[in-house]
């Protein structure tokens, strides 16, 4: 309460323009009336945090404009939901995805604005402490400088504090941005310490300004940029590197398992992550967010999870609230394109911590309705015609695959997981990391899986060998690499399993604390913690600057330790001593599917080609629509442009709202 209060206190009615607070969703309050007091001016700087998991990383819109419009991301079949960002058709200036990502930063840019100007004129507290919580305000508006420029290009570096309105704002040019967002990153990194301010880890510390650092040098490198005459490649590899030969000085680390890092139980204060969006706990308190909001609502698990019950007399259980696969009234509308799932090796276990492909029931312990008894299915002569499974296995059963407890929270009634039931034994459950996470490949011999959609086609001879219901992946897409509309016929029966697909599981958590249920709504709202940065993302950006400088056999020695983590039990890695471009492209995306920032790493390769050559080879309905001469930009919101006077000369970047592009 005392936060709130000291929020409230520093607030004033903000106006148009840069510093809008006009949002749909989301109304940041700051500004200077009571700054000169440590605790209001503390109150507010708390606030620069405030739209990380608010907004931007628990939302559709920011997901979509960094993820889609990708060789990653497709429409599932008969779904055209926000299609104009996922294929470019029709993207203009009202969509909504740009909109909030360029207001939510500008909002808090301007946040940071009034902490940093205000510093000098503040009464009380500690100088360490006024200059940690300055430098903390400088990286985060340095973040949110690099988040406008990666995806709109030329933008105003703004300097103006909430409550002062430029009504003819004038663009920068990428020089000028990437200069003001490195020098505020530098002088963040010499102020901020290695652990975090208060022990708290969701404020940001040196390790999340020099990486954050690197990611503005690789994504400047791109414009040709360089510093001092150095180029900004070079800059890029050099704080990466840094970063990396010098962990444990910065308190980097990295799993050395990749299980782990997707384990439910490091979701809170993971020890990879850089730089986190914190959500919020069960007891609906702060669970290390710097400035939280009490009605954070995350639902990213449901745009990127396909619904079992499409094979409904599979897949029986419907209750929203009762599934530890989670729902949500507009799920299910982003699927990987085939090349996100091929991309993976048969050694790779990023595929399993990535994707859920086996579809199995639960248990709820002390729930009659949820027994094993009621949740497990007995296999019939109709399931067998309708499924293709053979008939040998009529009189069988499929048994639930995870049991989960439930207990009531502060927050609400909480359903999570115990772990997973052990295989042709209902009396034992086996702890797991990840109760998402099912080991691939799925054994014939499997009992607790209901629906398994395979990387590797199988043949109808192996399908017969397996009492569960078998997809080939490859059977889900069109001859153009789209999901196919039409319906799926394994057996005598045509059924709606072609409206499967392989779901998106890093934003679906099941541990005790996670779940967020509000009595208004239908459906969970799963508010785990976010990973803005983390330590593979600078090992990836060491081994990309270095194939950019022609170092390609050093750049393989950055690779090598995600690749060496990810590797399943039996298997070797392939080895990949003179990496190329592509394969850089290649490995962020097995290692980051889904983290908000494949359409950010593709742009940075356009000279290349590779972008264009990406949605040619793996997202055709894009590549129709893609236009490389305004494609490279998202547009200038019509919203914004209708409250300044100079819309014409600042431009929409060429989606047509005003006759100049503006750069």
């Amino acid at each position: 309460m005392k936060k709130i209060l000291l929020y409230m206190a520093a607030g004033i009615v903000c106006a148009t323009s840069f510093t809008s607070c006009e949002l749909d969703e989301y109304n940041p309050t700051a500004g200077s009336s009571t700054l000169e007091h440590y605790d209001t001016w503390a109150g507010l700087q708390a606030r620069c945090y405030s739209t990380l998991y608010h907004e931007l990383y628990s939302k559709s819109d920011f997901l979509f404009l960094s993820e889609c419009g990708t060789d990653l991301w497709l429409n599932p079949a008969a779904t055209e939901y926000a299609s104009q960002v996922f294929y470019y058709n029709g993207l203009g200036v009202e969509r909504s995805e740009p909109r909030k990502t360029w207001q939510q930063a500008y909002s808090i840019i301007a946040t940071c604005n009034s902490v940093i100007n205000k510093a000098g004129e503040v009464n009380g507290g500690k100088a360490e402490d006024i200059k940690v919580l300055v430098a903390e305000a400088k990286c985060i508006r340095a973040f949110m400088h690099l988040t406008l420029t990666t995806y709109f290009g030329p933008i105003t570096l703004c300097t103006s504090e909430v409550g002062i309105v430029d009504n003819e704002p004038v663009r920068n040019s990428l020089e000028e941005v990437y200069a003001s967002i490195t020098t505020d990153l530098r002088e963040a990194a010499g102020d901020l310490g290695v652990e975090p301010y208060g022990g708290n880890y969701a404020r940001v510390t040196k390790k999340t300004a020099l990486g954050l650092m690197a990611r503005a040098y690789a994504q400047g490198a791109a414009e040709g940029l360089d510093e001092n005459g150095v180029s900004y490649w070079q800059r890029a590899k050099e704080v990466a590197e840094d970063l990396i030969n010098n962990s444990a000085t910065y308190g980097m680390y990295l799993y050395p398992d990749v299980s782990d890092m997707w384990a439910d139980a490091n979701n809170r204060n993971n020890k990879e992550a850089l730089f986190t969006a914190s959500g919020l706990d069960a007891t609906g308190t702060d669970a290390g967010n710097a400035g939280s909001y009490f009605n954070a609502t995350c639902y990213l698990y449901a745009y990127t999870k396909a619904n079992p019950n499409n094979c409904s007399d599979l897949y029986k259980t419907q209750s929203a609230s009762n599934s530890y696969l989670g729902n949500h009234s507009q799920g299910g509308v982003m699927a990987p394109t085939k090349h996100a799932i091929d991309v993976y090796g048969d050694w790779d276990k990023r595929y399993e911590n990535t994707f859920l492909t086996a579809y199995g029931q639960f248990t709820i312990d002390d729930n009659p309705t949820f027994s094993v008894t009621r949740q497990s299915l007995r296999i019939t002569s109709t399931t067998c015609n309708r499924y293709g499974i053979s008939n040998e296995f009529v009189g069988d059963s499929i048994y639930p695959y995870a049991a989960l407890a439930k207990a009531t929270r502060p927050g609400g009634e909480q359903t999570y997981a115990l772990g997973v039931y052990a295989k042709g034994d209902r009396s034992t459950i086996i702890p797991t990391k990840n109760p998402l996470v099912v080991d691939y490949p799925l054994a014939e011999d499997e009992d607790r899986i209901l629906i398994y959609l395979s990387k590797n086609d199988l043949t109808d001879a192996e399908k017969a060998k397996r009492r569960y219901f078998c997809i080939n992946i490859s059977d889900l897409f069109d001859a153009d690499g789209n999901y196919s509309e039409e319906t799926y016929k394994p057996g005598s029966i045509a059924t709606q399993a072609n409206k499967l697909f392989p779901s998106l599981i890093k934003y679906n958590w099941c541990y005790d604390g996670v779940t967020r249920h509000l009595s208004t709504d239908q459906y969970d709202y799963r508010n785990g913690d976010i990973y803005i940065m983390r330590a593979a993302e600078v090992y990836l950006i060491a081994a990309e600057a270095n194939v950019m400088l022609g170092n390609n056999s050093e750049a393989a020695k950055y690779l090598k330790p995600l690749r060496d983590r990810a590797c399943r039990t039996g298997y070797t890695v392939p080895s990949l001593d003179n990496p190329t471009e592509q394969d850089i492209l290649d490995e962020y995306a097995r290692e980051f599917a889904g983290e908000h920032m494949r359409w950010a790493v593709l742009k940075r390769h356009r000279a290349s080609g590779l972008m264009k050559q990406a949605l040619q080879n793996y997202n055709k309905k894009a590549a129709a629509s893609f236009n490389e001469s305004i494609h490279y930009c998202r547009p200038i919101p019509k919203l914004f442009l209708d409250q300044i006077k100079n819309a014409e000369e600042y431009g929409d970047n060429g989606y047509g709202y005003t006759a100049n592009k503006g750069y």
